[in-house]
């Protein structure tokens, strides 16, 4: 384990698992507990949201992961419908699935939700014209509140946002055109800085980029599965932070004080 004045966080998206993946997952699973403290799940952690997708993943995190285990829903994970039973299964595994939810864990505070798309900076796509329009704006502006609601709840001094869709467009970056703006929302942003996170980790944008910072400075990063292969071909896809666990935060730059891996 790490010192008392460092709490290393794992995290992966994207990993899909499918009906035909049992145990594949595993070998992944022992070489993060023995890496890391806690690991994030930022979404997409079934193919098609199946419950039997999910109690592959299940079986897989009892069976290797020894460390707690912090995550969201993707939008893969809504796909059949079941994605109230695909929560209850990954929780009876030991997973803190949230959704607008806070946790702390070692002194540090993570704030989860799956996020939702409408683009970035001024291309943002406003809540104006017809009624299906409005309500799509509308989703993207309740998981922001939800956010907001969550950062609000946490008393730690370290703050870490858990996303499946990017707050930013950096690490987004790298996709085709067309599809960047239903990869995320700046609306995510604002309550990320306005709480000054240490930290934000999101998956959802295969083809993306590693890293990015929010305008406050607080480094994001995106760890969907095959964005960590292709940038990192000789590590294993999970990417590692170290977070100061007994350091206060003044303001955003003390993220800077971050280490990655």
């Amino acid at each position: 384990m790490a010192g008392p004045e460092t709490l290393r966080i794992a995290a992966v998206a994207d990993i899909h698992v499918k009906k035909t993946a049992q145990g594949a997952l595993q070998p992944l699973f022992t070489q993060i507990t023995e890496q890391a403290d806690v690991l994030l799940l930022c979404g997409d952690l079934t193919d098609y949201g199946a419950v039997d997708e999910a109690k592959i993943l299940a079986k897989d995190i009892t069976s290797a992961l020894r460390i707690p285990a912090i995550g969201v829903l993707g939008n893969h994970d809504f796909e059949s419908g079941h994605e109230k039973d695909v929560v209850d299964i990954l929780t009876d595994a030991g997973v803190v699935m949230l959704d607008g939810d806070s946790y702390e864990f070692r002194g540090v505070g993570f704030a989860g939700v799956k996020g939702f798309a409408g683009g970035f900076g001024r291309r943002a796509l406003g809540a104006w014209g017809e009624k299906i329009i409005k309500d799509f704006v509308h989703e993207t502006i309740n998981e922001a509140l939800k956010l907001e609601a969550a950062l609000a709840r946490l008393r730690t001094p370290q703050k870490i946002g858990v996303l499946h869709y990017s707050p930013i467009q950096a690490t987004v970056n790298g996709e085709p055109p067309e599809i960047i703006a239903f990869l995320g929302s700046s609306r995510l942003e604002e309550p990320l800085d306005r709480y000054r996170v240490n930290a934000v980790f999101h998956g959802h944008a295969h083809r993306g980029t590693a890293e990015g910072r929010t305008k406050g400075n607080a480094p994001v990063y995106n760890v969907a599965m095959p964005v960590l292969a292709t940038t990192y071909p000789d590590r294993p896809p999970f990417r590692v932070v170290e977070v100061p666990v007994e350091t206060a935060v003044e303001s955003p730059v003390a993220s800077n004080a971050l280490a990655a891996h």
